[in-house]
């Protein structure tokens, strides 16, 4: 046995050595190996950040080949529930399954009828974003609401939700924290609280941003302390964003704050209940909680009698869901582990890089709008940012930095595409821009007119996908990197003013 052992040690060495060698390009911009960027060298809008630990990880994990989830994933979802304070958070292998695990679990017979989402009934949520938010809920049956966004924060306009609500109809509201920008929490945890609704937060895009509010306000609302790694203010509860709601979302495709290469999770954030049914749509929809590999942790795996089965049907074929399989591998979970050890610094680093390309577009701000965070009212580069009169702030760990091109401006959202494409900036549209205009919803709509609602009209989500794109600000860009970005939208946009 000590022979396999010092056998695994030296492939382990081999594989950090090779890792070293091959992937210095992947290296945080922090890390000294990193390899040294020239001009004419694309920059990518996003990727994987990581060193030979992750592949480490990976390798000493397929050696020991359980393959499917096991050890590294309990793990995982242990250390991610602790980071973030959630009562529970389930790996699943992507964001968007993430997303239909949340909304299916809202369906469950195991929940009071009253609040149960049923086939017909109404789920408001944002227009302009990824589709997968809002796929999930025309998935189950239910009716998405749409409302608008705003073009400055990428969110939500919170103020619509009263106008999308139906009174016996609607049940929950499903929305993103735009680009690693939380929504109007405040606005929406009343709208909520008001008519007794589900809130799911999709976080895929804003893992480590956290949204501020007042104690007073905050208490009466049922939140009394912060999460796991903020400290209070003197009058504000400060926490994740993600752990606002009922359930939450993440991503972690390689472009997100962390990656697992695919993969994601559910955080179900207070309760028990909750926890066990999206165990159980993540898990074939079966009754049993055992992980894979484990039996009787209830100690009646012969005893129970559900549905008209039986007693004693072994309750790890019992059903009580039309479930999935949406797991994701222990291999990946394994890479996972050591990315989440990442984060703070992964979190710090998007912050900066926001800040340095906000600095030095100082000289494009006539033609171009840029990014507030929720609640923020302006920007300046001695003071940062100016915030409204509600008392609530955010803490954005940016996913990417929103440029939108003014009106007044002498070129379009696609000239600057194209010259960024030119110089090999990557670069992206906020995903879908207005997804009722996109032909799948399109084609739903005029098939079947009932599969989803407009609120009001949604001028601000086709400004968006009119007008807008993103940067990366992902923790693997460097200062140079970015100033050759400054230099070619300066140089562009004053050009094209001459």
């Amino acid at each position: 046995m000590s022979e396999l052992s010092e056998l695994k040690k030296k492939i382990l060495k081999l594989t950090r050595d090779y890792s070293r060698e091959v992937h210095s390009s992947n290296r945080p911009s922090t890390d000294p190996l990193k390899f040294s960027w020239n001009v004419g060298d694309v920059i990518p809008y996003a990727g994987r950040v990581f060193t030979e630990d992750e592949v480490e990880a990976a390798v000493s994990s397929t050696l020991d080949f359980w393959l499917t989830l096991g050890s590294e994933g309990l793990n995982m979802e242990n250390e991610l529930s602790r980071f973030l304070g959630t009562k529970k958070t389930l790996l699943v292998n992507s964001g968007s399954s993430a997303n239909l695990i949340a909304i299916s679990a809202l369906t469950s017979h195991k929940i009071n009828s009253e609040k149960r989402l049923n086939i017909n009934d109404e789920v408001i949520t944002v227009a302009a974003g990824f589709p997968t938010t809002v796929a999930p809920i025309i998935q189950i049956g239910a009716v998405p609401v749409f409302i608008d966004a705003d073009p400055i924060t990428g969110n939500p306009k919170c103020d619509q939700l009263e106008a999308a609500y139906k009174p016996g109809k609607t049940k929950a509201v499903m929305m993103a924290h735009a680009l690693g920008n939380p929504f109007n929490l405040l606005e929406t945890i009343e709208f909520c609280r008001k008519y007794g609704l589900w809130l799911i937060e999709d976080n895929c895009d804003a893992l480590g941003c956290s949204y501020s509010m007042p104690k007073d306000i905050a208490n009466r609302l049922g939140f009394f302390e912060n999460s796991p790694g903020l400290n209070d203010g003197d009058e504000n509860i400060i926490r994740w964003t993600g752990t606002w709601g009922d359930l939450s979302t993440q991503s972690f495709y390689p472009p997100h704050h962390l990656t697992m290469g695919e993969g994601g999770a559910v955080n179900i954030i207070n309760s028990k209940k909750l926890s066990v049914i999206a165990e159980s749509f993540r898990d074939w929809g079966r009754d049993c909680w055992c992980p894979s590999g484990v039996d009787n942790t209830c100690n009646k795996r012969f005893d129970w009698q559900l549905g008209d089965l039986p007693k004693g049907y072994d309750h790890k074929y019992t059903y009580s869901h039309l479930g999935f399989n949406l797991k994701p591998l222990d291999i990946q979970a394994a890479i996972g582990r050591v990315q989440l050890k990442r984060l703070p610094e992964f979190i710090q680093l998007r912050k900066d890089n926001w800040n340095y390309l906000r600095k030095g577009l100082i000289k494009s701000q006539e033609f171009l709008d840029f990014a507030l965070p929720t609640h923020a009212t302006s920007w300046d580069s001695e003071n940062g940012f100016s915030w409204d009169h509600s008392g609530c702030k955010t803490d954005c760990s940016w996913f990417g930095f929103k440029i939108a091109v003014k009106k007044e401006a002498f070129f379009s959202r696609t000239d600057l595409a194209k010259i960024l494409d030119k110089n090999k900036i990557g670069n992206r549209m906020l995903f879908g821009g207005n997804l009722i205009r996109q032909p799948a919803f399109v084609e739903l709509k005029k098939n079947r007119p009932s599969a989803f609602r407009i609120a009001l009209d949604t001028k601000g989500s086709d400004q968006i996908m009119e007008n807008t794109l993103f940067l990366g600000t992902y923790p693997g860009l460097t200062k140079e990197m970015m100033d050759f970005e400054i230099d070619v939208i300066n140089n562009f946009s004053n050009h094209t003013s001459t």
